[in-house]
């Protein structure tokens, strides 16, 4: 078993690391510097999902971990199956072979990694701006999975053009968002609250929550992350003239990385059901 003090030196360390990693990617090549290449991205992700899983364990402890790391995997991994054969959650996608083997085919493995690396700090971040705002019972529940699912939802405004500008995945038709159908952001706000609904619900039937403290400070490590990615995909963006997104992703993934990292006023304890 770890420590907690060995999980918290291990959640510094992998975003202290996650951090340079993304300043080098986003600089080497205005400062003339070795490119590390096509190894960048699957890296970048499984660093932050490391910390997110790391992170979360010490915060919310193993059992609601594992079951927001599962929901994470299994619903991203279905609704994704079934949109890139059928078209109808996100609008008509493919994944190109950049990011690796594809489940059955259709979705790269790496890519509920890349959800749960996201999922866990916006979930972070939601309970911040709520605080204790709303009652325990229902509108407490629906709020924050709404809200969670706001924040998840307003990162893939920077991402996806960049993505797509990156040849990861390819839209079969010209979407009104810089090339991204406005379909998509439904599907995101759909995927994600469905995950954050489940996680509400079945949490509390884990039993107590762990009895290990966590300072603010040691909170705010999540709303880092989110502000790391949202950081180096803004100077990607840039780099790519990708303006567009670049501006509207300021006022999306920026405002509640900043809030993250500024005010969180959430519980210093794990989720509280």
């Amino acid at each position: 078993m770890f420590s907690g003090r060995l999980l918290r030196r291990l959640a510094v360390v992998l975003l202290l690391i996650y951090a340079a990693l993304s300043a080098y990617a986003s600089t080497a090549h205005l400062l003339n510097l070795p490119p590390i290449g096509k190894p960048m991205m699957p890296l970048l992700t499984l660093l932050a999902f490391t910390f997110a899983l790391v992170h979360a364990r010490l915060r919310l402890g193993c059992p609601r971990t594992l079951l927001l790391l599962g929901l994470s995997f299994g619903v991203s991994l279905l609704y994704e199956s079934v949109g890139v054969a059928t078209g109808w959650i996100y609008g008509p996608y493919h994944y190109t072979d950049m990011l690796g083997p594809r489940f059955l085919g259709l979705v790269p493995y790496l890519v509920p990694a890349a959800w749960f690396m996201m999922i866990y700090p916006a979930q972070v971040i939601a309970e911040g701006l709520l605080g204790d705002r709303l009652a325990a019972g229902w509108r407490r529940i629906l709020g924050l999975a709404a809200v969670s699912a706001v924040v998840m939802t307003a990162w893939d405004v920077i991402m996806d053009p960049i993505m797509v500008r990156m040849g990861f995945w390819v839209w079969e038709v010209e979407g009104a968002y810089f090339g991204v159908p406005l379909h998509n952001y439904a599907g995101w706000f759909v995927t994600t609250f469905t995950i954050y609904l489940l996680f509400r619900l079945i949490a509390p039937r884990l039993g107590e929550t762990p009895t290990v403290i966590v300072d603010q400070g040691f909170v705010r490590l999540a709303a880092w992350s989110y502000m790391i990615t949202w950081a180096s995909n803004t100077f990607a963006a840039l780099q790519m003239e990708l303006g567009g997104p670049a501006l509207a992703g300021i006022f999306s993934a920026g405002a509640f990385a900043l809030f993250g990292v500024l005010g969180i006023a959430g519980g210093s304890r794990s989720e509280r059901g």
